[in-house]
């Protein structure tokens, strides 16, 4: 009888597995699930053994934060375009934070910044001064774009709908219960704008940026 094949080697611990295998425990529990303990058990070894690559929990929370930045889309100041460069990185911001968006809790809570991190807030600043904002109206402008890709990540993620078909079995089972006489103008939007072919929720997200990034336009100056 053949003997089984030797098992691969276990690849050794550092400290980029650790913050891999703390997201992966965020992603199914949220930040609030992150302990030495519970990233100890992704990674089959015991607690104790985190301590030689991360101090402390709140290291864990400094280092998953700096990674989901790092994989963020940077915005290219050579680019000639700001509100271009912007909206590519809203758009990756969302996609990055779609798969993470127990990130969003934590990404503006902690002390210690990483490298990305730090890159990342620089790369977003140096588009806009390049564009002739104002130091405090490139403060606001960060504010407001950052602040509405978090509320609409949030917003997606909390919405009984997955997907464009989704539409019609959640919102058509709202209508079939729906008082039209009463709240006629809700009846409306239901039946004329989400019931319509080719409706997709989704699209909401560029029509949202581009009305600020139009504010911010006219206010550059």
């Amino acid at each position: 009888m053949p003997s089984p094949p030797p098992l691969p080697p276990r690849q050794p611990l550092s400290r980029g597995r650790v913050l891999e295998a703390a997201i992966q425990v965020a992603d199914r529990g949220g930040a609030e699930a992150i302990t030495m303990r519970k990233v100890a058990q992704e990674l089959g070894v015991e607690a104790m053994s985190l301590y030689h690559h991360v101090p402390n929990k709140d290291a864990i929370l400094d280092g998953v934060v700096d990674v989901v930045f790092a994989a963020i889309e940077l915005p290219g100041t050579e680019c000639d375009d700001w509100r271009e460069a912007i909206r590519a990185r809203a758009s990756s911001a969302r996609a990055v934070l779609s798969r993470h968006s127990w990130a969003l809790g934590l990404m503006d809570s902690r002390r210690h910044p990483g490298p990305a991190t730090l890159r990342h807030h620089d790369a977003v600043l140096g588009v806009l001064r390049e564009a002739g904002f104002t130091l405090p109206m490139a403060a606001h402008a960060i504010s407001l774009i950052d602040s509405y890709i978090g509320g609409f990540v949030l917003q997606e993620a909390n919405l009984p709908v997955m997907a464009p078909d989704d539409v019609e079995e959640v919102a058509g089972g709202i209508l079939e219960h729906l008082p039209a006489d009463e709240l006629p103008y809700l009846a409306e939007m239901i039946t004329d704008h989400a019931l319509r072919p080719g409706y997709d929720h989704r699209s909401e997200f560029g029509y949202g940026l581009d009305l600020i990034l139009d504010a911010l336009e006219a206010r550059r100056k």
